[in-house]
């Protein structure tokens, strides 16, 4: 259960980045976000790409909100 809320607050957490950057993927964050995730030319499943943004949801609300 733990496990669930928090990624479902991962999941809210991206939402919100969506918003403060107008959904603009192909900008610079997400492009340099993308880049130190996954690295420069790697293509990963779609599994993959799903499993990693939520994990990265789940960390950046962690850092937002000092809560560990």
């Amino acid at each position: 259960m733990h496990r669930t809320l928090e990624n479902l607050l991962g999941i809210f957490e991206l939402l919100r980045l969506g918003v403060i950057t107008r959904f603009r993927f192909k900008g610079d964050y997400w492009r340099w976000r993308w880049e130190t995730a996954m690295g420069p030319g790697h293509q990963p499943t779609r599994a993959e790409t799903i499993r990693r943004l939520i994990r990265f949801g789940v960390w950046s609300r962690k850092m937002r909100t000092g809560r560990w």
